[in-house]
């Protein structure tokens, strides 16, 4: 058995997506790429910490939980994060946003300044534009009034996300047409937060940085990772935390947020999917493993 690594998660660079493990080392994905890896057999998922500290009791955690850490972790990170609104004295200044994932799923957010479109690529927007621009505090009354008067949810499952990929509109005219009209009702509302400078409408457009315009439509995604399992496929496109992966039994998607927490090792490429893979809806049903 080869050196096992950790995963520490999927990051959106200049040039596109980049897995990071432990320690700091990177491994850039460029569409073609043959991803492979196995989980270690008979070892156990075990909790990432929080905010850069081990887990104290380094508790074993589910298969299936996208966050890999455990209840306490999960709270102190949470605890600390923006989106908790428990911070409300960050000076730095923030976008408040409207994101496109796919026909009638619209969501408005908050981002940092500083991170210019990161988090928009890490949530795989398909499309996105900026609303305005200010103190913490107000992009988030901002992000209030619209859930309040225009209904504008500020969260989208994931699962709803990737499912949809498939059958997104071809043109960017199309794509970006439901968060125009929203961005124009957004900024005639009362009650838009004076010290948020609204921003105009500008779409842009994730197809292409996602290498999904033209990639083969996904059939199902891996339910979850398992001791003495394998992964092996050609990237074909990347969204948010997820790869596309060619297989010989059609495109597949993994959320890389399953890998972190377990010891994974290098495999043979020529190895297939062995895990369970959930199909979506429009592929034959299949409810098994690969």
């Amino acid at each position: 058995m080869g050196q096992a690594w950790k995963c520490s998660g999927l990051r959106w660079s200049a040039d596109g997506p980049v897995l990071v493990w432990d320690g700091g080392r990177r491994s850039a994905l460029g569409w073609g790429k043959r991803v492979a890896f196995g989980v270690v057999e008979g070892g156990e998922r075990r909790c990432v910490g929080a905010r850069g500290h081990a887990c104290p009791g380094a508790a074993v955690v589910a298969g299936r939980s996208t966050g890999a850490r455990c209840e306490e972790c999960a709270r102190l990170d949470r605890a600390h994060s923006v989106a908790a609104d428990t911070i409300a004295d960050d000076p730095r200044p923030y976008h408040a946003y409207l994101a496109w994932f796919g026909p009638g799923m619209v969501k408005v957010g908050i981002t940092a300044l500083e991170r210019g479109p990161a988090r928009l690529l890490e949530q795989g927007a398909v499309c996105f534009s900026w609303l305005g621009a200010g103190p913490l505090m107000a992009a988030r009354r901002t992000e209030e009034l619209l859930r309040a008067a225009l209904r504008v949810p500020d969260r989208i499952p994931y699962a709803e996300k990737r499912a949809v990929r498939s059958a997104l509109p071809q043109t960017e005219a199309e794509r970006s047409a439901e968060i125009e009209e929203l961005h124009a009702r957004a900024l005639a509302l009362s009650g838009w937060p004076e010290s948020l400078a609204p921003e105009p409408f500008r779409a842009v457009d994730h197809m292409a940085p996602f290498g999904l315009q033209g990639a083969p439509a996904a059939v199902g995604e891996v339910r979850e990772l398992v001791p003495g399992g394998a992964v092996s496929g050609e990237l074909v496109a990347a969204a948010g935390p997820d790869l596309h992966l060619a297989t010989r039994r059609g495109v597949v998607v993994l959320d890389t947020r399953l890998m972190a927490g377990w010891e994974l090792v290098p495999v043979d490429a020529a190895r297939e999917v062995a895990f369970s893979v959930r199909e979506f809806a429009s592929a034959h049903r299949q409810d098994e493993l690969f």
